[in-house]
């Protein structure tokens, strides 16, 4: 085992804990149509580069915050700990380490990450990041990996009462597709979501009463839901991959699956380490508008009385007025302008909205070009099967809700377009 020195975070990454002095819900106008991310919230034209990076971009991270995710917590020092490493995985071809990330005060959960490099690389890795709903043990086949301690999804191979077991090992492993992402010259990097909060709705035991110790937390209304949780947990898991030596820290690549698409989302938005955001099906409440249209899409109230904890107290007051919002997803995709973005989905899976989430796209386009860069290279959804790799990208595949091989092979492609090849 080798520790490594305490990362210090020297900047901000979303600001302090505090709010600007919003309206309540009830006197924000009706904007049935999609709010103009050009547009600040007292209605001035935003017409620089300038205007956007100083006034409308920290004014919408200050809006969904108050009004949806709630506040993300300020960044901490991270302490980290190499408990393993095997330089000979995978026949070979990678090493891969166990890292236990700690922070904050003492007893609160650390992040338990999972990094796998490719062996033989000339210069650092570029490297994918996400959350996993599994454990990390489910992700590859190795017994010697950590099995969590903590709650676990019921409904997940190899839980019993709620905690990891054994069978559970190697469950994942076609949906990480590992030997895809290190054939073509990618690190990647992922941990169990539980590790900073357990998706629960009837308890809170993560990070959040840990860090309410030093009043690092917003409390009422305004406080930080679950995804807002899980993103900060994905920038102390950055916290880590910038120090290593192993990995190219300006090609940190955000992916994720559903919720935690959300979550990568929203992620990549506050944190601009992140080079490439990929948010996987991440539907309502991520990648897909408030506003729909889509009669078989999930809606706002659904997801709030569904999962009343991953958002925060405010969102709810949306349930039957989401024409209030003075946002719309549109604005979350625009927060990780100029940087690419690529929304990925399946024909089976209208309950995530795949056309609603190609319109956000074309709405953040104007964010884009504002900043000099391409945006969607594309006036249509595309044919089935058809990449839109532009700096916006849009794919849909045939099938269900699942994060597949086929998927990574996607991924890997856009991120070979955009970030250059990694062999």
């Amino acid at each position: 085992m080798r520790r490594l020195p305490v990362v210090l975070v020297l900047f901000v990454i979303v600001g302090t804990v505090g709010a600007a002095d919003w309206p309540p819900v009830v006197k924000l106008p009706s904007r049935p149509e999609l709010p103009d991310p050009l547009v600040t919230f007292d209605g001035k034209p935003v017409s620089s580069k300038e205007q956007w990076l100083t006034q409308r971009r920290p004014e919408l991270k200050d809006l969904f915050q108050h009004f949806m995710y709630g506040y993300l917590p300020p960044p901490l020092k991270v302490q980290a700990k190499v408990e393993r490493e095997d330089r000979k995985a995978f026949d070979g071809k990678a090493t891969l380490k166990e890292v236990t990330l700690a922070f904050g005060p003492p007893g609160t959960p650390p992040i338990h990450l999972l990094l796998v490099v490719p062996n033989g690389r000339q210069g650092p890795a570029p490297v994918f990041l996400g959350l996993n709903f599994c454990g990390n043990h489910a992700v590859v086949k190795d017994p010697a990996v950590r099995l969590p301690t903590v709650w676990m999804y019921p409904n997940r191979a190899g839980v019993k009462d709620n905690r990891a077991t054994a069978e559970g090992r190697g469950t994942q492993v076609d949906t990480w597709a590992l030997d895809q992402s290190l054939a073509r010259g990618y690190a990647v990097a992922t941990f169990y979501c539980g590790d900073v909060d357990p998706d629960r709705a009837d308890v809170r035991e993560g990070v959040q009463p840990h860090l309410a110790k030093l009043s690092l937390t917003k409390p009422g209304l305004q406080e930080g839901g679950t995804i807002a949780t899980w993103a900060w947990g994905i920038h102390r898991a950055i916290d880590y991959l910038v120090t290593d030596k192993d990995l190219d820290a300006k090609r940190i690549i955000v992916v994720g699956h559903s919720r935690l698409g959300k979550a990568a989302l929203l992620a990549a938005a506050f944190d601009e380490r992140i080079a490439l955001a990929i948010p996987h099906q991440a539907g309502c409440g991520g990648t897909a508008p408030s506003r729909t249209t889509n009669s078989k899409a999930e809606t706002v109230k659904r997801i709030n009385t569904s999962f009343p904890h991953w958002f925060n107290g405010t969102f709810k007051k949306f349930n039957d007025q989401v024409d209030r919002l003075p946002f719309d997803q549109h604005c979350l995709a625009a927060l990780v302008a100029p940087r690419p973005l690529l929304y990925t989905n399946a024909t089976e899976d209208q309950w995530a909205n795949p056309e609603g989430q190609f319109r956000m796209l074309q709405a953040a386009d104007l964010v884009y070009r504002l900043l000099g860069v391409g945006g969607l290279e594309a006036k249509e959804m595309p044919e089935v099967g058809k990449l839109v790799d532009s700096r916006l990208g849009y794919w849909i595949r045939p099938g269900k809700h699942a994060m597949t091989r086929d998927d990574w092979k996607i991924f890997l492609d856009f991120a070979d377009k955009h970030l250059g090849k990694a062999h």
